[in-house]
């Protein structure tokens, strides 16, 4: 036991959480506005669904984003590093960037230049991966070892609200007035980032050992290989010889299965079995969102009071009994009650799942390659959950759902043997992450 429940709650007074909330909040905004939310601008304006599909390379920066982790680590900004410090110039630079695509991309017309948008979208795209990899690690470093729950907690419920607000909030505000307003309002809103980084304390100082010097005349390609060696080996050496790696990549890869698996599958399931639009949208939607906010608050609490370990069992425990009540209701059929509890069950379990997730990630990281350390196990994570996706599709196609989702729970199933039998893994804390970081 790390804290009391009432220490566990105050934890989140502190205005370092505030901060992380927030930053959360700017992080989440711009992703629904080169993904959903400009597919349905798209298809409004009579763009070909060939295309639309193609506007997914837009997103690419965010799948690339440990190619941009070295640079938020190593690069120092003339001026703005001096004012704010490593990570708070470069969050300052992405979010101004930000700012300017999104106003750009409200003023494309994709009906008569798509290429325009395009741009303007894959420049909102880069900066927001940008965005993401310094707010991580910022949130990282600025917080103290007994506030890592509720540091995990408060990033995941701002990035929720944030995805609402560029979602539901877009769409609404399209609706009601035009496309243009809705971007230029996601602009405004993010506001809220760059006041937050301005106002926020500074994690300490970053250190880094100098590569070794090479001679302008050495070649143009051992130039080159030399910048990569020195860029990402030390990082790289580091979590090597720090933790069993067999064990890490195995933990991220099954503790995914059951996430990515219910997250796919859960509505054309529902749909399936002739649950209406409606329906889907008040229970699956609005109550499921809900559970999962409460649940992402009580997954911080939890991390708080009784650390990695028993948060990580408790949620992969969740993960199998989830998996299991959909195989209930695929046995029951279409029966709102159980819908209720099957969906609130779920997404309670996604929103501890998700706290709990990235704070084991984030006890992975080590300044000074904070930065590059979670965006290297963040983009394993991503193409984990793009895999299983296109799996679980092609399983969904061949089994029927009771068993579909009988074998989802049973591949829950190595994640808890690997927290049971590598408690050790999980357990240890190297010493260079014990030290809290200056206020």
């Amino acid at each position: 036991m790390i804290q009391t429940w009432k220490t566990s709650l105050f934890t989140f007074c502190d205005k370092r959480i505030l901060s992380i909330f927030l930053f959360g909040f700017s992080s989440g905004l711009p992703f629904l506005l080169t993904l959903s939310t400009l597919t349905i601008w798209l298809k409004e304006s009579g763009v070909n669904n060939t295309t639309i599909g193609l506007f997914v390379v837009a997103t690419i920066p965010y799948t690339f984003k440990f190619l941009w982790g070295p640079l938020v680590d190593q690069v120092k900004l003339p001026f703005l590093s001096y004012l704010l410090g490593q990570r708070r110039s470069w969050a300052l630079i992405a979010q101004i960037c930000l700012i300017f695509m999104l106003l750009g991309l409200g003023s494309s017309h994709p009906e008569s230049n798509i290429l325009e948008t395009a741009f303007w979208a894959l420049g909102v795209a880069f900066f927001s991966a940008i965005q993401d990899i310094v707010i991580e690690a910022y949130r990282i470093e600025i917080i103290s070892e007994t506030q890592k729950g509720a540091a995990a907690s408060a990033i995941v419920l701002g990035w929720r609200l944030g995805m609402m607000a560029s979602g539901a909030g877009a769409l609404f505000l399209a609706a009601t007035f035009s496309w243009q307003i809705a971007y230029n309002l996601m602009a405004a809103l993010m506001l809220i980032g760059l006041l937050t980084t301005l106002f926020s304390p500074s994690p300490q100082v970053l250190v880094f050992s100098p590569a070794p010097h090479l001679s302008l005349r050495a070649k143009p390609h051992r130039r080159f290989w030399h910048w990569i060696s020195s860029t990402y080996g030390p990082p790289l050496k580091e979590l090597w010889h720090t933790y069993d790696w067999r064990i890490v990549l195995a933990f991220i890869l099954f503790y995914k299965v059951g996430d990515t698996t219910l997250n796919v599958m859960n509505t054309p399931f529902l749909i399936e079995l002739g649950f209406s639009k409606l329906e889907i949208a008040h229970v699956a939607k609005l109550f499921g969102i809900s559970a999962m906010i409460v649940g992402g608050f009580v997954g911080g609490l939890f991390l708080s009071r009784f650390g990695i370990l028993p948060s990580l069992i408790l949620c992969a425990s969740l993960q199998f009994l989830s998996s299991l009540m959909f195989v209930f209701q695929a046995l029951v059929g279409y029966n709102l009650s159980v819908l209720v509890l099957t969906i609130g069950i779920e997404n309670l379990t996604c929103g501890l799942g998700a706290t709990a997730f990235i704070a084991y990630l984030s006890s992975l990281c080590s300044i000074p390659h904070t930065a590059t350390h979670f965006a290297l196990l963040s983009s394993f994570g991503s193409m984990m959950r793009i895999i299983l996706s296109v799996g679980a599709g092609i399983l969904a196609d061949i089994l029927p759902w009771s068993l579909f989702f009988t074998v989802t729970a049973a591949a829950c199933l190595p994640c808890l043997f690997l927290l049971i039998h590598a408690s050790d893994h999980f357990s240890y804390r190297p010493s260079f992450l014990k030290t809290a970081p200056q206020a």
